[in-house]
Order: C-alpha cells, then sequence, then structure tokens
C-alpha cells in the first residue's frame, strides 16, 4: 500500500477560479457529473467519490478515470471498504483506488484486503506504524481481492 503526502501528491483539485491547467485533476463527483464535457480530453482524471453513492452507477465512467477516491468521513463508518470491493471485484476497476478522510492505522490490513491501494492517513498517524500494521497478519481465513482463496484453504505444492 502507498501512503500519500498531500505536499507531494501529484492529484490536486480544481483551482479556486475553476481553472484545469495541472495534468493530475481530482474532481469531486458533483464536479464531473456537472461538467464532465470540460474534461474528456483531460489526461489523469480522478474523482472522489462519496460514501453514499451506489458505485455501480459508475460503470460506465470508470475507464476513464486514474484514481477513484473514496471517503470515510469518521473512521467508524465503513461504508468506503465495501464500495472498494464492489469496485475491485464486480467493476474489475484497475486505477488506484484511494482511501482519504478518517484514515487511521488500525484500518490498513481491511483496507488493503478490500482493494485499496493507497490511503492519504489522518495528520496524527505514523506511517511506520502503517508499514507494521499491514505485516501484522501472516495470512486470513477468508478469501479477499487479491486472493479469493484462504491461504489456509489451499493444497501444499
Amino acid at each position: 500500500m502507498r501512503f500519500i503526502d498531500p505536499a507531494q501528491d501529484p492529484w490536486q483539485p480544481l483551482s479556486s477560479d475553476g481553472a484545469h491547467g495541472q495534468s493530475h485533476l481530482l474532481l469531486s463527483y458533483d464536479e464531473w457529473t456537472s461538467r464532465r464535457a470540460e474534461f474528456e480530453r483531460t489526461q489523469s482524471l480522478g474523482v472522489i467519490v462519496p460514501n453514499t453513492l451506489d458505485v455501480e452507477l459508475l460503470h460506465d465512467d470508470l475507464p476513464r478515470w486514474s484514481l477513484i477516491a473514496l471517503q470515510f468521513p469518521k473512521w467508524t463508518d465503513g461504508r468506503a471498504y465495501s464500495q472498494a470491493r464492489l469496485l475491485r471485484a464486480r467493476l474489475r476497476y484497475r486505477g488506484e483506488v484511494r482511501a482519504t478522510g478518517e484514515v487511521l492505522v488500525d484500518m490498513l490490513p481491511l483496507l488493503h484486503r478490500s482493494g485499496f491501494d493507497a490511503a492519504q492517513l489522518r495528520a496524527d498517524q505514523s506511517i511506520d506504524t502503517a508499514d507494521r500494521a499491514l505485516r501484522f497478519f501472516a495470512g486470513h481465513y477468508q478469501g479477499d481481492v487479491h486472493e479469493a482463496r484462504p491461504a489456509f484453504g489451499r493444497a501444499a505444492a
């Protein structure tokens, strides 16, 4: 999993004047739906999707987007886990799926298993601790987006 430093992130929202000259443009879902014709030729396009949206409605737009940022408005609100799982497993989205908002170190193993490949940690969270959290469990009894069968259920080669 990649950890995003907002100061170094190439993905930037529209400027306050609405100009979009940057190469990695990050739009809100509302900006995309209301002004999509303006962005059809934008090279690298990312969209911030609210956690209340049914991601299956995005099917036709997915090939256009290089990044989908899913939101955790509270660390106790897990709807974005389901969105990531649907994007990866059912809709076969192959671009970056990024966790944003109240993202805590404790969430990282499940974020990874759900299909996130990048996270912007909350400001008070440590990247060193986050790296350790991802290595804490050697295997899982359930399958995930990376391996449909659990490691414990596979026959030894």
